[in-house]
Formats: structure tokens, sequence, C-alpha cells
């Protein structure tokens, strides 16, 4: 029933992606940290009786909205930046560089404070498993002609003729409201499985139409808008029932319909944290947060609440890391070359088990849950340094900062076919190697380079090479997950046509395949594999080119050195 639901929602579906895309606690391991210690995050004493029980949701054209928000919170922020920069001109010059070397030169290594699983279970009752009674609508007239901030538009479940008074949000479908009360019924009574077969029932009459009580006239967001709370109870309802697997999907595609509201990404990152995927499970928390201020999300409890689940997944995430080590360094200037050797040695210093192949990101900056404010011009900043005991696991690493399609899979004839041993071999490659590590890279890393740091498109060409190995439920899962990734980054990053017109390319193509459609078309993260390869075997040729004629050169200067010597004996 999940996958005809899936199915059916393909025509709503599509039209909101056309708006959305147009422009077990272990804490034994150590992580070093350059002047800056990590704290752990206060848990509030107190929680708000209503603290958002409203969905925070961006109008239907929501790259537009995103940017103008961002716009105007950046405006009044550069006000604070000209204002700390004018209070530093007063100031001596040299007192700054002084406190940068004094940074440099401070090295504390701690054990990652432990965070008790018991204020994570309280973070998830408080902000996942609560129970919302209503679907928000926001429309781009309102926030348009009055150039305000969004507002919360919610119409509740429980009566078809309850409408708040400051707006007029489209009516849900009485059919879809029976069932829609009956599932919350059977969830208040904590009979899950009830209310799980009762919610699909409605997603099912949602997929058939019944969504809104007039679908020929409504927006395609509003009914995206009601999807995306049916398969986010889907969530809740499968996370009671301990059954985190069946829960994934839903948290996936809750996201694809409404990537604009925090506590969609808050429950795909307990749906990772059941399912033991850690560094995913942060980056989701990491996102929700920024998604919480981003819709102007003013409760301090919330988001700290937010930012302490976010740091209890990094960290976990650290501790079950086997194959590398992890430091991260505050800066606040430029960094130079030697700076980043400075680190190195640190960090061999700081790990020397770890120091066979050592990397650092300069692609993006990274931020950390201790330190983090959205609202903060700039918010504290870290370079991330990873150390690996086997050179192999990291060495791929170099292709993020060397090529702009990179590809990570090895394959020697770029134009053959691969074997199934070769197949098998790339896909666990991928999946227990390259994904795990740059899943961490971007668990403190909010926006990258896009696509080569995105890691959506190594995502897509796992799932090519699980459905050659007719793996389907897998291949299935990551789909869905490339695709809320794709769905979000427009919130997260401004992009360019070109970047923006293959992202929209990217989803079309995903959509397609998990449709089971082909239009004759290779798939776009196929051809950038592909580019990639051919790419990586010019790079193996020039590298060939240059090496022989090295070679060649030495052969010489010592050809012409024997002929010298013999002139001058004779």
């Amino acid at each position: 029933m999940d996958a005809r639901s899936s199915r059916s929602l393909e025509n709503a579906v599509k039209r909101v992606y056309h708006d959305q895309l147009v422009p077990k606690i272990n804490t034994s391991k150590k992580m070093s940290t350059l002047a800056h210690p990590p704290n752990i995050l206060e848990m509030p004493q107190e929680m708000k009786k209503n603290c958002g029980d409203t969905q925070v949701k961006i109008t239907p054209e929501r790259t537009k909205m995103t940017k103008s928000i961002k716009e105007k919170q950046s405006n009044d922020l550069e006000k604070v930046a000209f204002k700390r920069k004018a209070e530093g001109e007063e100031k001596p010059a040299g007192k700054k560089e002084a406190k940068i070397i004094e940074a440099d030169n401070q090295l504390i290594t701690m054990p990652l404070p432990r965070i008790p699983l018991k204020n994570i279970m309280d973070v998830e009752m408080k902000l996942v498993y609560v129970d919302e009674e209503g679907v928000s609508y926001e429309f781009v007239e309102s926030f348009m002609s009055t150039g305000s901030q969004p507002t919360c538009q919610t119409a509740e479940i429980g009566d078809p003729l309850s409408v708040p008074n400051f707006s007029f949000p489209p009516q849900i479908d009485k059919w879809l409201q029976v069932a829609l009360k009956d599932a919350s019924s059977c969830y208040r009574q904590k009979k899950y499985a009830m209310a799980a077969g009762q919610f699909r029932t409605a997603l099912e009459l949602c997929s058939k139409g019944a969504a809104l009580e007039e679908p020929f006239e409504a927006p395609a967001e509003d009914i995206a808008s009601v999807a995306s709370f049916i398969e986010t109870k889907l969530v809740t309802c499968y996370l009671r029932m301990r059954k985190p697997d069946l829960a994934l999907n839903h948290a996936h595609r809750s996201i694809v319909l409404n990537p604009a509201y925090f506590r969609n990404h808050l429950r795909q990152a307990a749906v990772f944290r059941c399912l033991e995927r850690y560094s995913e499970a942060a980056r989701s928390a990491m996102i929700a947060d920024y998604m919480f201020w981003l819709g102007g999300g003013s409760e301090q409890s919330i988001s700290k609440l937010i930012k302490l689940y976010w740091q209890a997944m990094v960290e976990e995430a650290i501790t079950r890391a086997e194959s590398f080590s992890v430091m991260y360094t505050p800066f606040a200037t430029k960094i130079r070359g030697d700076k980043i050797e400075k680190v190195k040695d640190i960090f061999t210093k700081t790990h020397p088990a770890y120091a066979e192949y050592i990397y650092t990101d300069l692609q993006a900056l990274h931020m950390l849950p201790q330190t983090a404010d959205w609202s903060s011009f700039p918010p504290q900043q870290y370079l991330l340094t990873l150390g690996f005991k086997n050179k192999e696991d990291g060495k791929f690493l170099e292709k993020i900062t060397n090529r702009k399609l990179p590809v990570f899979t090895e394959h020697k004839t770029p134009f053959g076919l691969l074997t199934r041993e070769d197949t098998v071999r790339q896909m666990e490659t991928m999946g227990k190697r390259i994904l795990p590590i740059l899943d961490f890279i971007r668990s403190t890393q909010l926006n990258g380079r896009f696509p080569a740091c995105s890691g959506v498109v190594e995502k897509l060409q796992y799932a090519s090479l699980l459905s050659q190995l007719q793996r389907v439920k897998e291949q299935s899962q990551v789909i869905n997950q490339a695709m809320a990734e794709l769905a979000t980054i427009p919130y997260l990053q401004d992009l360019s046509q070109q970047e923006a017109e293959l992202l929209q390319s990217l989803m079309a193509d995903a959509m397609d395949t998990l449709e089971g459609r082909r239009n004759g078309k290779e798939r776009a993260w196929n051809t950038i594999q592909k580019v990639g390869r051919i790419e990586d075997f010019l790079y193996q040729l020039e590298d060939n080119f240059l090496k022989t004629k090295k070679l060649r050169t030495a052969r010489r200067q010592k050809t012409k050195m024997k002929r010298l010597q013999t002139v001058q004996r004779s």
C-alpha cells in the first residue's frame, strides 16, 4: 500500500518540485579541539506548554521566500557586522593577531562529554512524538503583499469548520477528516499498529484526490502539506512500534513534500538514530535547527534541545568510527598553507595511530552545536581534520579538492560494462568506506559545493549499483533519502542557474526511477559518473605521460654525462 500511495502522489508532488527547485550511548573515544573544548548543552528546565504544535512552512514559491528571508536576516546581521568592525578598528591592531596565535598554540584533548540516553529520549518525547493536530498552509500572496515574516496558518483536523480568524486555509476533505480522526484516536490510545493502518488509509485517500474539499482548485503545495502531515504521522507510529526501517521512507517523503518544516528533519534524525546511523542523524538534527531558525522560530528552549540532540549524534558518530579520528580547529582569519601544516602536525602528535593519511577539509567550513548560532555574523567556524589508520580509506577524499565532478569508484575501462563481481566490489566500497565518511563530514557542514560536496550524487550512483544487483528495497530507501536532500538544498545555499537545472534533472530522474519508468534517456547521475570516469582516465594518461617524460629526460641526461666522461678520458 505504501508503494501505491507513493506512486499516486506523483502528480501533486511533481508540481511541488517544480516550484521548489527553480532558482546505546558510548563515549570512550577522544576528540581534539583547538582553543574551544566541547561543552554539554544544558537541558532547558521548562518547556512551554504549546511549544510548537504548529508547523512552520514556507510559502509555495519556496526558493523565492527563502531568499527573501535570508536577505532580510542578512541585512540585519550586516549592521551588526559593521558595528563590530567599527569597534575593532578602535582597538590596537596587534591584539587580534596575538589572540589568534594564543588560540593556535592551545590544544585541549579531552574525552567526549557523556550525554545520557535519557536526555536524548527527552528531546524525542518533546519534539518528535508531539501529537500535532494541524496542517499548516502558507500562501505566497500573503507574504509578498505584506512583506512580513511568514506566519503559520493552521487548519485543525478535529473540526472541519474551525478556522483561525487571521486566515482562510483550504478545508480538508470530509472523508479524509474521518480517517485522520480515527487514526489520531487510536494513536492516543497507544494502539499504534491500528493507527498506522488508519494513516495508510488516509494517505491512500489523499493520493486518490480526497485531500481537500476542492482538489481541482487547490494549489499543489496545499495537497503536499496534507500528504506530508500524514507521512510524518506514520513515522511516529512506526517509531512507537520500534520499527524504524518501516518509518524510514515515510520520513524521507515527509521532507520531500515539506522540506521547510523543522520537525520533519528531526523525525528523520530519530529514525536514523534508531538505525544506528549517527552521522546522518547528526546532519538531520543540524538542518532541523537551521530550519527552525530560518522559519522564524524564536523559542530558545526548542533550539537548545535540537542542538543537544545534534551534539549527541556527532559524538556517537565519532565514538563508533573505527577507521578514522577527528579534530576541529576554530579560526577567525583566512586559512593559510602554513596554518594547515601546523594543524596537521598537531593532529599527528595527538593521534599518532591515525596519521597514515591526514585530510583537511577546505571545501566548506564546519560548525559545532556547542557554538552554532545562525543569527550571528559570522558564526563560529571550524576546520575539520580527519586522520586514517589505512591510507586507502581516506585517499579518495583528494578528488573532492581536485575534481569538479569526483567519481570515487575505480573503473579501469571507462567505456566498458561492469561485471557482477565488479558491481559487488564497487557497491561494498561505496556503502562501507566512502559514503560513511562523506556522511560524517556533512554532519557538521551545513552547505557545501554542489554537487561535488553534497553527497547526493554519490548516493544516487550507489542506488544504481543496488539496482544492478536487484536489491530493490535498499535502492528505494537510498533514492528517497537522496530526494529529501535534493529538496532541502535550495534552503541551505544559493544555487546558480546551472546548478538549479542539474538539481531539477536529478530530482526528475530519481522520481522516474522510483516509478519504474524508462524514458530512453540515461539518468543524470550516471552521466556524471561517466564524465568523471573519462576525467579520471585523462588524468591517468597525463600522469603516465609526465612520468614517461621524466624518465626519458633522466635517461638522456645520463647518456649525455657518459658521453662527456668518455670524451674527457680520451
